[in-house]
């Protein structure tokens, strides 16, 4: 399975963004797709997944502002990023897991990931 995160970009606060991660070589459907994010100087924090009984999971540091969804018929899954601000600036990654809920939150639990997309908010 090769994923492709794409979306990133220079936003002003209180600012949108959709990040995308399309899948080839395997099923979605499948996996459970999460996204993370790595700031300089800090390790890759979980950020958001979509399960594929159609769970999501979300850190609260984002609850309320993001929304993770999939196309199955893309083989895509999407981060919708609302009211950006200063402290989400970070690499963006997504990755596919078959572990249990329980482990979805934990890096080393992703078996395959994407290149990253840079997000950056500032004014």
């Amino acid at each position: 399975v090769q994923l492709q995160a794409s979306g990133g970009g220079l936003v002003q606060p209180g600012d949108s963004l959709t990040l995308s991660c399309k899948a080839s070589g395997g099923l979605f459907r499948s996996y459970t797709v999460g996204w993370f994010r790595q700031a300089p100087g800090n390790e890759r924090q979980f950020v958001a997944c979509f399960g594929w009984s159609g769970n999501t999971k979300y850190t609260n540091l984002v609850k309320g502002r993001f929304t993770i969804s999939r196309d199955s018929a893309k083989n895509t899954v999407y981060l919708q990023m609302n009211n950006l601000k200063p402290e989400d600036t970070a690499v963006y990654y997504c990755g596919i897991t078959q572990t249990v809920w329980s482990g979805v939150t934990q890096e080393n639990s992703y078996r395959y990931w994407g290149q990253g997309t840079q997000v950056t908010v500032s004014s």
